[in-house]
């Protein structure tokens, strides 16, 4: 959510149109050609950026000055925020054909960084990928220890590996491998000298002092990201860099392809005691670079791991802790694919690891990764996986819904791992109460992230469930903003609205007399049971207006359609009953956030056909449910599209042709309420409590009735009259206090073709209820049929006197 200034300059930045933005990159084009690139230049093209970059469609900008804004970034002298203002003007252009930078006469190591992230950016059209992977590799190979920092490049190298593996030679990637073993394992433990010193400092002043960990001890160990200092050495930013890096490089600079296992390290050997024995022994032998840097990386992160049971004085130096560990466990995953000795010697310190962090809140994303890894090797290592996915889906979601990168890393990692979840899909599933509290509280970014994890979680046994839980969705947010109120320690900054004042709601949350129905609603695993929760959709009404509750409720109807496009792939004719009376009975049980029922609502009639086109005796099997349903005129009116699709449903399946079981006494009992039903909607006068009637669901009801009375044709003489009747009404001036002119026409129109059709009884009941012949013709593909041999005797016919014609 951006600030309302922040919303304010990127709606300017939006409507400005082509012509003023020619002018203005006119006048960024003098700007350039001066020679003082003062603060004018400089507000001038964070301005230009902002407008490029805050479309989604490509703006264009003129030749001169995109190859100004090229000079500019090549100047070896131009200040270094120009720089990064072309480079990131350039770039969000890409891909552009108007670009004509080059690699080859660039010095500057920042520079040529900045240089290839623009080429990059442009794909590769003319191999530009492989030819920036050239130029890093030539500057990292000119060993020059006072030449400029190699630091800049290496973030460019990593991506070349990801863009194109195969770019790299074998002899570079191991002079790479050789480079990266040194910077990770052979850097300095000294500080760094101070960049000038004044004219009084002691040469005894300057000397810089030792490498320090976080909880400020001298350092005896190797330099690593978590080393502290108050200025650093060359080769201690490119350890850190080059621990980037590492993992993307581990994956991807291979020969076999990115992530592929060695050839000689094949995975039977995993359990054998050959692998216990080539963890003692590979420290013992030379290895090759490969396989050197996969040791190093592995000392280093167990490295990282010591150096994270440290007490860090710095809250920075906390975080950076926490990071570092993700990343770490990361690349022991890696490793541990890559050559299975390394599970052996990861596996200890990885169990402490996580018995540590896993009662530390602060700590609860590095589960995340080490579940990760006990998920892909416990299996192999005789880990207790269930126990690990047991804490992290019951606690984290509970404790940490609030926190937004939490939820989106929790979310992805559920999504990501589902093909590794085949022992554990249960666990998942039954967790998905409380995985819907990250989504009801970060629904706007987390809806497409569900959209694809939602399918993995519906299961027939929690099914009614689960459809229970999305109508409830804006319910959970209410619910868990009240959570947070009550909290007994609040957060340094509020996590819900501070403008919103709900005293009624937070008492009624710790009332004794609703505990049971809001620990119900905010449970951590499926219940198996179903609660109806209508006594807190009034107590929760003055949350309805709150803005997290509103963004909620604007994404379930696009995950319920997501709900029933797979649950109705598995579900059996008991469910799908089930299903259908769910939805009838929950259509006037809804939240009243705005607009939220009228839109539940249109998915729910939609959802309805499509479970009797499922199971067209879903009507005879639950014809009195039906008509129950059908019996309330005045909450009928609300749920206008649902009544639709029931009548509807009920004209076209209440046939013996989709049931045998349906009896001519079941037919004349839905005519009866649905005339009574007709006769209410078009007699009642609307009002402001009670809204008028469409239109729609008058002509669904009388084609509905003809329908039926075409199937028990004593009922016809009952409809004619009820049809002329209606067509009447709507000629008459009352009904215009009813309908609109275009509603009354449609009404009138209806009413005239169903009396048409109902002078012909048996055409009327071809029409109305025809047989599967007709609904699925199949005369022009049948050759015993008359039709295709007409169709042939006619085509010949028409050969023959198109050939006598003269040409």
């Amino acid at each position: 959510m951006f600030s309302a200034g922040a919303e304010s300059l990127l709606h300017q930045a939006r409507e400005i149109q082509d012509e003023e933005l020619k002018k203005f990159c006119s006048r960024i084009s003098k700007l350039l050609q001066t020679e003082d690139l003062g603060p004018d230049t400089i507000d001038s093209l964070q301005r230009l950026f902002l407008i490029i970059s805050a479309t989604k469609y490509h703006r264009r900008l003129e030749k001169t000055c995109i190859d100004l804004l090229q000079a500019t970034l090549s100047l070896p002298a131009c200040p270094e925020q120009l720089q990064v203002l072309c480079t990131a003007i350039l770039r969000e252009m890409s891909p552009c054909d108007s670009l004509s930078l080059t690699w080859d006469h660039t010095q500057n190591s920042r520079q040529l960084s900045l240089v290839a992230s623009v080429l990059l950016a442009q794909g590769d059209r003319n191999e530009e990928v492989r030819a920036v992977g050239q130029g890093v590799l030539r500057a990292l190979e000119s060993r020059q220890p006072e030449g400029p920092s190699l630091r800049h490049l290496l973030p460019v190298m990593a991506k070349v590996v990801v863009l194109s593996p195969g770019t790299l030679q074998e002899g570079q990637t191991t002079l790479l491998s050789k480079r990266l073993v040194d910077w990770l394992r052979y850097a300095s433990l000294q500080q760094g000298f101070p960049h000038s010193g004044s004219f009084f400092s002691t040469p005894r002043a300057r000397q810089p002092g030792p490498i320090t960990e976080v909880d400020g001890a001298v350092a005896t160990d190797f330099f690593t990201v978590l080393s502290t200092g108050h200025r650093f050495t060359e080769d201690q930013w490119l350890n850190v860099q080059g621990f980037s890096m590492l993992r993307v490089w581990l994956l991807h600079s291979g020969p076999e392809g990115p992530g592929a296992l060695d050839t000689d390290d094949g995975s039977e050997q995993e359990g054998s005691t050959l692998s216990v024995i080539s963890a003692t022994s590979s420290s013992g032998r030379l290895l090759p670079p490969r396989e050197r840097l996969r040791e190093v990386a592995f000392e280093y992160c167990q490295r990282l791991i010591e150096q994270s049971n440290r007490r860090a004085l710095r809250k920075g130096d906390s975080d950076l802790q926490k990071a570092c560990l993700v990343e770490a466990v990361l690349v022991l995953d890696v490793l541990c694919r890559q050559d299975p000795s390394f599970l052996y010697r990861s596996l200890s310190c990885l169990k402490a690891l996580h018995g540590r962090l896993q009662g530390d809140p602060a700590s609860v994303r590095v589960l995340l990764p080490l579940a990760h890894f006990f998920l892909s090797h416990g299996e192999v290592a005789a880990v207790d996986s269930e126990a690990v996915y047991r804490h992290l889906f019951t606690r984290v979601p509970s404790e940490q819904f609030h926190s937004p990168m939490l939820a989106f890393e929790f979310i992805q990692f559920c999504r990501d791992n589902l093909h590794l979840f085949a022992g554990h899909l249960s666990t998942l599933r039954l967790s998905f109460p409380n995985l819907f509290k990250f989504l009801a509280w970060n629904s706007p970014p987390l809806t497409s992230e569900f959209v694809e994890l939602l399918p993995a979680l519906v299961d027939t046994g929690t099914a009614l469930e689960m459809l229970h839980a999305l109508l409830d969705l804006p319910c959970l947010t209410a619910a868990l903003d009240l959570q947070l109120r009550s909290s007994p320690a609040p957060s340094e900054r509020p996590l819900w609205d501070t403008s919103l004042r709900v005293p009624s709601c937070l008492e009624a949350f710790r009332d004794p007399q609703f505990q049971g129905l809001f620990q119900y609603l905010l449970r951590p695993k499926a219940s198996g049971t179903t609660e109806r929760l209508a006594p807190l959709h009034q107590l929760l009404q003055p949350m309805a207006g709150c803005a997290r509750v509103a963004q909620c409720a604007e994404a379930v109807p696009t995950l319920l359609q997501v709900f029933f496009s797979v649950v109705t792939q598995v579900a059996d004719g008991a469910l799908t009953n089930q299903l259908a009376l769910l939805l009838l009975g929950r259509s006037d049980s809804l939240y009243s956030a705005p607009g939220y029922a009228a839109r539940v609502h249109r998915v729910l009639s939609s959802q309805f056909l499509d479970l009797c086109k499922l199971k067209p005796s879903l009507v005879v099997e639950l014809a009195r449910d039906l008509l129950e349903f059908l019996g309330s005129v005045n909450g009928l009116r609300s749920r206008a599209s649902l009544v639709t699709s029931v009548v509807w449903a009920i004209g076209e399946y209440l046939s013996v042709t989709y049931d045998r079981r349906c009896t001519v006494e079941q037919i004349n009992k839905f005519f009866e309420a649905l005339e009574a039903l007709l006769f209410e909607v078009t007699q009642c006068r609307p009002s402001a409590t009670l809204p008028g009637c469409p239109p729609q669901v008058v002509t669904v009801l009388m084609t509905t009735l003809t329908k039926l009375a075409s199937r028990s044709q004593d009922l016809i003489p009952r409809t004619s009259l009820l049809l002329s009747k209606m067509r009447n009404l709507a000629q008459s001036p009352a009904a215009s206090s009813t309908h609109s002119e275009e509603g009354m026409e449609a009404i009138r129109t209806r009413a005239t073709e169903l009396l048409t059709l109902l002078k012909m009884p048996s055409v009327a009941q071809f029409v109305f209820t025809p047989s599967a012949e007709v609904c699925s013709p199949r005369y022009h593909r049948d050759v015993n049929t008359a039709l295709p041999l007409a169709l042939r005797i006619v085509s010949r016919l028409v050969e023959r006197e198109a050939g006598l014609l003269p040409g």
